[in-house]
């Protein structure tokens, strides 16, 4: 099948991998307008450029998805279908009615659970128990196509954001070249979505989503320790500094203290309370250190009993 694949994270380039591997013909990639770097020193490609690159595909990419220079440079590629994976644009319809099998989407979600930018995350922040990989047939909606294909994913009791990301990046190459196959063979039976999500729209992540607020319950910090890991982070204040937790476990006792307050600290670690039941941190990072485990942060850094951590976001 002749191809066009649009996106731009590291989750698509795994599915623009598979569709290569299964021998289809991908005639142009389409990604995002490079970036400068952080430091602004150097340009940065998207994941799915460098796989494109690596893989010795052409590469587009438009600054305006709706420029009609470059809706006519697609129409030229006389493609069968467009796959969409995490692209970050709304496709107008003369793209969606384009190709001879329209455009599918690779969406990193139960649909029609977690319509949005940042399904993965926000499930694992939830507590969902189980996530996975939905083909649709895209319309002009937001994620609101009929469902072509679904796979479900079982959420570990220490899943990240990170570990399900990888989960669903594998599991969408797989379910898409297997969608493609039935796609040519006609044996396709698209099931209608309801019209409203049963979740919260899934936003992009937000650097400050990840600030702890220590009113919440020991569970749904634990939650949103585990999902904004790697990006963001979740983290709070230490005095004036950032502290990034990376690891904690929930724990039932109680300081009766108020939220945000250090006790039973020991050499080994220490706990916090939240509003209700407590945290035992396990790995943290100050401010421009390096990541620890408590027992180590412990031996260069006293905190004493009844500190109170807790700050506002700065940015």
């Amino acid at each position: 099948m002749k191809v066009i694949f649009m996106g731009t994270p590291d989750f698509a380039a795994a599915s623009l991998e598979a569709v290569v591997n299964a021998g289809h013909e991908v005639a142009a990639v389409v990604t995002n307008v490079d970036k400068p770097a952080k430091r602004g020193k150097h340009i940065q490609f998207s994941d799915v450029k460098k796989k494109a690159l690596e893989l010795g595909l052409p590469v587009l990419q438009p600054a305006r998805v709706k420029d009609e220079e470059f809706i006519r440079q697609l129409s030229a590629y006389e493609a069968d279908i467009i796959i969409v994976a995490a692209y970050g644009h709304i496709i107008p319809k003369a793209i969606l009615e384009m190709p001879k099998y329209g455009c599918i989407n690779v969406h990193a979600s139960l649909l029609p659970k977690y319509r949005g930018a940042a399904p993965i995350q926000w499930a694992v922040v939830d507590g969902e128990e189980k996530s996975g990989v939905t083909i649709m047939q895209m319309n002009e909606g937001l994620d609101t196509g009929d469902m072509i294909a679904v796979s479900e994913v079982i959420l570990d009791e220490d899943e990240t954001g990170g570990s399900l990301f990888d989960k669903l990046s594998d599991e969408g190459g797989r379910l898409l070249t297997d969608t493609l196959k039935k796609i040519e063979a006609g044996d396709i039976h698209p099931v209608p979505q309801p019209a409203e999500s049963p979740t919260p729209y899934a936003r992009m992540i937000r650097k400050t989503d990840g600030l702890v607020d220590w009113s919440k319950s020991a569970v749904e910090i634990e939650r949103l320790v585990r999902g904004m890991n790697p990006w963001p982070s979740a983290f709070t204040y230490l005095g004036n500094k950032s502290l990034k937790l990376w690891k904690v476990r929930t724990d039932e006792a109680e300081s009766g203290a108020e939220p945000g307050s250090v006790f039973d600290v020991n050499r080994k670690g220490f706990k916090v309370q939240t509003g209700k039941g407590s945290l035992q941190i396990l790995e943290l990072q100050l401010e421009g250190k390096k990541r620890l485990t408590a027992e180590e942060f412990l031996r260069g850094r006293a905190i004493e009993e009844k500190t109170v951590l807790g700050g506002v976001a700065r940015g």
